[in-house]
């Protein structure tokens, strides 16, 4: 198939008649026709039954439709490479951040750059890690700050430094000296789903020390973990980023012994980096060295 048959199928199958692929394509309704047509006697099978009401494609276009449609995707690529090249690539950044990171660490960076660049148009998205990594691998983002996990084929991830969990007790409760995983599990510990990369580090942790969940909390927002202790929900363990911004509101201790997650920039391989790219990884660094060592400081 020619790549304006591929437009015309798109469009058909997503508007249902050829009136609406023509509005889609901003051409006229023969011209549908015709490139239809020709698309059907190139491939010599039918790919719409034509009714007054507009067309159904038929069981050999709907088996054509998911490699339509990964192949719409990818000149959507193209079409954003494209406007990238126009506007200057080094003129524009586009980040994004798994939550936490994105909220602490993310804001210092970016002002220290913008004082680098002032001409720099910077975009940031935060949202969970599969997210970040599907839109990387799409062009949509030039790199992405997240606590690192298994990535998929085509993501480079770079370790940059590691995080210490933090337990978070509501402020009246009597904490232990050493504030352990067993007892925090015995204080209702708020676990997060197993697929979450803490999660994951939670429930193998609790299974080394052969412990059973008491709580039946699970949880994907390391926020809404705090809000449900400060709630009298339980105990929680969060990440040292999240912890920091509910230290005036709740106790926040060190695990004995740590649990340790890591910090990672990725972007997609084989992906040239902009020039603003590489001097936003080294105010990241800047950042989470401050923080890190005021981790120290209070642990």
């Amino acid at each position: 198939m020619k790549l304006r048959h591929i437009e015309v199928f798109h469009a058909l199958v997503s508007g249902g008649s050829v009136s609406a692929a023509a509005r889609r394509l901003n051409v006229s309704q023969p011209s549908v026709t015709r490139t239809l047509a020709h698309a059907e006697s190139t491939l010599g099978v039918r790919l719409f039954e034509r009714h007054p009401r507009g067309l159904t494609p038929t069981p050999e276009a709907l088996r054509l439709w998911p490699a339509i449609e990964a192949a719409v995707r990818q000149l959507d690529v193209v079409d954003q490479l494209g406007r990238q090249l126009r506007h200057g690539v080094d003129q524009h950044l586009r980040l994004g951040a798994s939550h936490a990171p994105g909220h602490l660490v993310m804001p210092g960076a970016l002002i220290a750059l913008q004082r680098l660049l002032p001409a720099l148009e910077v975009e940031l998205v935060t949202s969970h890690f599969s997210t970040l990594c599907d839109e990387l691998l799409a062009h949509r983002l030039d790199m992405a700050l997240a606590f690192e996990q298994p990535a998929p084929e085509g993501i480079e991830c770079e370790h940059l430094m590691r995080a210490p969990m933090q337990a978070l007790l509501p402020p009246d409760m009597r904490a232990p000296e050493h504030v352990t995983l067993e007892w925090l599990n015995a204080h209702g510990l708020i676990l997060m789903p197993e697929e979450d990369p803490l999660g994951t580090l939670l429930s193998q942790a609790l299974e080394a020390e052969s412990l059973t969940p008491t709580a039946r909390l699970r949880v994907k927002t390391y926020s809404v973990i705090a809000e449900l202790v400060i709630a009298g929900g339980g105990t929680g363990i969060v990440d040292p980023f999240t912890a920091e911004r509910y230290r005036d509101r709740l106790q926040v201790l060190p695990l004995s012994p740590t649990l340790d997650m890591n910090v990672a920039l990725l972007k997609a391989r084989h992906v040239p980096q902009p020039h603003a790219a590489h001097q936003l990884r080294t105010l990241l660094i800047d950042q989470l060295t401050q923080r890190s060592r005021r981790w120290q400081q209070d642990a």
